[in-house]
């Protein structure tokens, strides 16, 4: 291995930005290797590097807006002169300011291996399209987060649990959601007598009633939510657990599960807005949820063995199964000895994992644990979203014997005969997204209509709007607009409302811009004495309750609501009524064997009541293959399927062909961000 792979081995890529490409904390500001020395007047005055999204005070002084976010929490006036300020109050630095921010140069982070050296703007494009380093880091990442479940092979005898387990008692729950139950597979066909698959019967899913409590009133739960009565998904479905937020921590609530109940109002028939505004209620919120648990598997028959509960049959890696669930149990000679473990987090999954053994330490010389083992238990607390930390703490405080529940990833072989020759998937960016070319009408109810406001202004004064989304958000949003201010020409016009989709401003085209670009387009064009916006906005017939749950009714103060206007999302709903020139679109490739189903349910296709109605994503059953794959959601709208449209079809016509895909099958799908609560 050369100097710059040995290096490159040893950079996490959990903690690894995917702007600027060094290692930090989500919250810190970017990192950058300047060649140059750069400008004192360049500088951000708090973390004392150079300006990242410049923002100037009305007192002439500027700041990193992560900086100055972060200091304004807490405080209320500015770091340099102590003057009272508030963040609404600052502006963006001028175009000049930025651009030459922008060309300051800068070394890749990989320069040992790459040799390249560009201004700062053009670093990102550089590490996500030429850095061979970071592609590999990238790669490297994506095989041990979601190796392709096809292609592992069992292990036997080391998935099994040894006597001790008895002592432990019930499994995380992360294990059972995370892995199916022991045998248990999709039943999109029946399978002949002599066939070697598990037996299989119906679907399984249980009620359960979670509460969570706000210890502030505003405080967010961490769910996002889809569907509604006004929906064709019908029920509300969590599409989302935000990462540490209360229900991740909380740990019992997963994507796919079903709100039922909310403090005893039923959710069975209420529109998707009604439902978020119930869920933002304060206090304590007592959830009854449906939960998928996969399908529960018939009486064995006598020539068979029985699938016993956490045995080789159970743990074994197969294609339902792609990992193990382990106890080891380390014994200390005393109770200060310390372990030789370290441990991490990931940026893109909750929980805590095992980063290195040290050599000659007790763990290693135990040789049980390895290296990227989730930790799902330490002496029976639950750490599925832990922190190192807690992890920490816990093995401190503990006794001689030390017992670890962790979770592992199947081996993944490469072999070369027959059987053991696999094709292995490339990686594909989780949230690559191409412009939709499949023309379909919106689902009932919702709809969209273009709005155009021309008005003659002082250059100097502001259009009074704050604005969201861009082509490089995580769910390539259009850019709408979060706020129309009191102070601005909109609002004493009124044509134009919070959660309108921009389209042009003086006929220059806004759809196909990343946010910063947005920026500055808008306050170059509103620089001019008139200005032409041209705005699209959504209708359902539930626009009412939309206004209500919006969060209209969350502030009380004048500072809450501007405080509000830089948080404010719109609802999942809105996004439903746009034409279909405007969505986004990926494609998502499964693969299966022949005697299972895909394992996602799906609703819409042509329904009198409404016409024809796009496909959505219902329910993801654990256990299958579009669990372990990862990217489907809930919610999910499916355009076509391996190339050929959905728009005409019925859903008695779309799922038989769903299933005569005997082995790989391509969705192409429209995601948009549940309703976070």
């Amino acid at each position: 291995m050369t100097t710059a792979e040995t290096k490159t081995a040893c950079v996490s890529w959990a903690r690894v930005c995917k702007e600027c490409g060094q290692q930090h904390e989500g919250q810190e500001s970017h990192l950058y290797e300047y060649l140059d020395d750069v400008d004192d007047e360049l500088v951000c005055h708090i973390c004392l590097q150079p300006l990242i999204r410049p923002m100037d005070t009305p007192c002439g002084h500027t700041y990193c807006f992560d900086c100055l976010g972060s200091f304004l929490k807490d405080k209320d006036f500015c770091p340099v002169d102590r003057q009272r300020l508030q963040l609404h109050q600052c502006r963006p630095s001028t175009l000049l300011v930025r651009n030459l921010l922008d060309k300051l140069a800068v070394m890749c982070p990989y320069y040992a291996e790459c040799q390249q050296q560009m201004q700062r703007c053009e670093l990102q494009p550089h590490l996500h399209n030429r850095c061979s380093a970071f592609r590999r880091l990238r790669e490297e990442a994506e095989k041990r987060k979601r190796p392709p479940w096809n292609e592992l092979k069992g292990r036997k005898g080391d998935g099994e649990l040894s006597a001790d387990a008895k002592h432990l008692g019930t499994p995380p729950r992360s294990a059972n959601r995370d892995l199916p139950d022991p045998g248990l597979i999709n039943p999109a066909y029946e399978e002949s007598e002599d066939d070697n698959t598990p037996l299989r019967s119906s679907l399984v899913s249980e009620s359960n009633v979670v509460e969570l409590f706000r210890e502030e009133a505003d405080e967010e739960l961490g769910l996002r939510i889809v569907g509604g009565k006004d929906t064709p998904l019908g029920n509300i479905v969590i599409q989302e657990i935000v990462r540490d937020s209360q229900a991740a921590r909380d740990g019992r609530l997963a994507p796919g599960d079903h709100i039922l109940e909310v403090n005893d109002i039923s959710l069975a028939s209420v529109p998707h807005a009604r439902a978020v505004a119930v869920l933002r209620q304060p206090s304590l919120v007592r959830l009854t949820v449906m939960q998928e648990k996969g399908f529960k598997p018939r009486e064995a028959r006598s020539d068979q063995h029985p699938v016993l509960p956490g045995t080789a049959h159970g743990n074994a890696a197969s294609p339902q199964n792609p990992g193990t669930v382990l106890q080891v149990t380390l014994t200390k000679s005393q109770r200060s000895e310390p372990l030789g473990i370290k441990l991490i987090r990931k940026s893109d999954e909750s929980g805590v994992f095992i980063l290195d053994l040290l050599s000659g330490g007790l763990a290693a010389k135990d040789g049980k644990l390895k290296n990227s083992d989730k930790v799902l238990a330490i002496n029976g607390q639950d750490l599925r979203h832990g922190t190192p930390e807690s992890a920490a703490q816990i093995i401190q405080a503990s006794e001689v014997r030390v017992n670890f529940v962790v979770f592992r990833l199947a081996e993944i072989q490469d072999e070369g005969g027959p059987q053991g020759r696999v094709a292995r998937r490339v990686p594909e960016p989780q949230y690559f997204r191409r412009r939709s070319t499949y023309m379909k009408d919106p689902p009932g109810g919702f709809s969209s209509q273009e709005k155009t406001v021309s008005l003659k202004k002082e250059p100097r004064l502001s259009l009074g709007i704050t604005i969201a989304g861009g082509r490089d958000c995580r769910s390539r949003l259009p850019v709408y607009i979060t706020s129309v201010q009191p102070v601005g020409c909109l609002h004493r016009d009124g044509t134009i409302k919070r959660g309108d989709v921009l389209l042009s401003i003086n006929g220059v085209d806004l759809t196909q811009l990343t946010y910063s670009e947005a920026v500055s387009t808008l306050k170059a064009q509103a620089a001019q004495s008139q200005v032409a916006l041209r705005v699209i906005q959504t209708i359902s017939e539930e626009s009412q309750e939309d206004a209500e749950a919006g969060g209209g009714n969350r502030s009380d103060g004048a500072e809450d609501a501007r405080e509000e206007a830089f948080n404010w999302t719109p609802l999942w709903t809105r996004w439903l009524g746009l034409p279909s020139h405007m969505h986004w679109c990926r494609d998502i490739v499964l693969q299966k064997s022949n005697n299972e189903s895909w394992g996602f349910s799906i609703v819409g296709g042509y329904e009198e009541s409404r016409g024809q109605q796009p496909f959505f994503i219902k329910t993801i059953v654990p256990g299958t293959p579009a669990h372990f794959d990862g990217r489907l959601k809930c919610g999910d709208e499916i355009v076509a399927v391996n190339g050929a449209t959905t728009v005409g079809m019925n859903n008695s016509s779309l799922i038989p062909m769903l299933k005569l895909q005997k082995n790989k099958v391509t969705l192409t799908v429209v995601c948009w961000p549940g309703s976070l609560v």
